[in-house]
């Protein structure tokens, strides 16, 4: 059986109260007859109702009070106003339509017009329903997919190392703040063999979770054997750039524009030697046991963005204490609430306290900078910082 719809009737004569309950039963609607406003918001409080028709003139409280106090129930649902009034005053009702009265039916209570009336309102509280039915599922769905994101996140974060270690004569340290849930940054270091250390810093295009699915195979692929398979070949020089060709024609496709950045080298541990190619990722920094800064690179070109691309291998001389320093792109566009960049001159100031900073906590003191000059600002992109230095 289907229930009847609950029409509240807030009005403090008995009769006319009696008389519009009646009416409504007529129109096949169930009355809940209320004395006074008090009365009406009980009833609303103890079950749900979706429709209250009001007397504007009732002692203690009137038809517009009545209606503020609805509009500040917490409720899960809404409650269509209908005000019954014998005026005609402009002033009266818009004062009752900014409290939040929803329609008007005069003091005739015409039941041609009362049914009108009540089947406007039941037009309007369905589609409310619907809105908020829709709203609950959007909510649920949303609510899943940040739970899923969290976990993404998290298991992204496990493949991401937390440098802060010795490796073949190397102290390596990192920072890592990703700007969402997931990150499009992928780094890694590792030894090759007993005198080689092979490391590299990756930033895919975009944000979210579809620059994430790249980074993430782009982390389960670069291993140390991949390393060796291309950039340390036995008999051979060291070769990056090979390493670089082979990522841009694995993934180089005319379907999509997805591309990265990216900067890898490999270190002969006993000469301080670093080959390294880089494509497209923000140049290093050197900086030598004085505090000298130099940078490191020439440009080079992104990977994946077009077929059969060939890349070049460059060197430098890391010297006993000499630090690298590698950083995203995120680092020197970080932007502070006057919209101004931080920039490569203070990044290259910053790294050039590394005499007193020390590598180990360069990385997490360009985070914290970087986090005091931004203010309230969101980070735009994800922010990596790796530091290597020579001992």
């Amino acid at each position: 059986m289907v229930e009847r719809l609950k029409i509240i009737v807030a009005e403090d004569n008995l009769v006319q109260r009696l008389y519009l309950s009646k009416l409504i039963e007529s129109l096949g609607y169930e009355a809940i007859p209320a004395d006074d406003g008090q009365a009406a918001i009980q009833e609303l409080r103890r079950s749900r109702i979706q429709i209250v028709i009001s007397d504007y003139q009732m002692p203690n409280m009137d038809g517009i009070q009545l209606t503020k106090a609805v509009r500040a129930l917490d409720l899960d649902h809404y409650v269509y106003i209908i005000m019954i009034t014998g005026s005609e005053n402009d002033e009266l009702r818009t004062e009752a339509l900014d409290a939040g009265v929803d329609d008007f039916l005069n003091k005739t209570r015409s039941p041609v017009m009362l049914n009108a009336r009540i089947r406007a309102a039941t037009r309007l509280i369905q589609h409310a329903d619907e809105l908020a039915e829709r709203t609950r599922i959007l909510k649920e769905t949303n609510d899943r997919i940040q739970e899923d994101l969290r976990a993404a996140a998290a298991a992204q974060r496990q493949l991401l190392p937390d440098f802060k270690e010795e490796m073949s004569g190397f102290d390596i340290s990192s920072a890592f703040v990703p700007s969402s849930f997931v990150s499009g940054d992928m780094f890694g270091c590792f030894p090759l063999n007993e005198d080689t250390l092979g490391f590299y810093m990756i930033d895919v295009s975009g944000h979210g979770v579809h620059a994430s699915l790249l980074s993430v195979a782009l982390g389960y692929l670069i291993t140390p054997e991949f390393f060796r398979t291309f950039a340390l070949q036995d008999g051979q020089p060291f070769d990056p750039a090979a390493l670089v060709a082979n990522l841009n024609d694995r993934f180089y496709s005319s379907d999509n524009d997805e591309y990265f950045t990216m900067f890898c080298g490999v270190i002969d541990t006993a000469s301080g030697e670093l080959t390294y190619c880089q494509a497209a990722y923000p140049s290093p920094y050197y900086v030598d046991e004085e505090g000298a800064v130099d940078m490191v690179g020439n440009g080079g070109f992104p990977v994946a963005l077009l077929p059969s691309m060939t890349y070049e291998n460059n060197s430098i001389h890391l010297a006993q204490g000499g630090t690298l320093v590698v950083c995203s792109d995120a680092v020197t566009e970080a932007e502070n609430e006057k919209n101004a960049p931080f920039g490569l001159d203070r990044l290259k100031r910053m790294v050039g306290t590394m005499p007193y900073v020390g590598a180990k906590q360069m990385p997490e003191t360009i985070v914290q900078s970087l986090t005091d000059w931004r203010g309230g600002n969101t980070l735009e992109d994800d922010l990596t910082v790796v530091a290597l230095k020579r001992n």
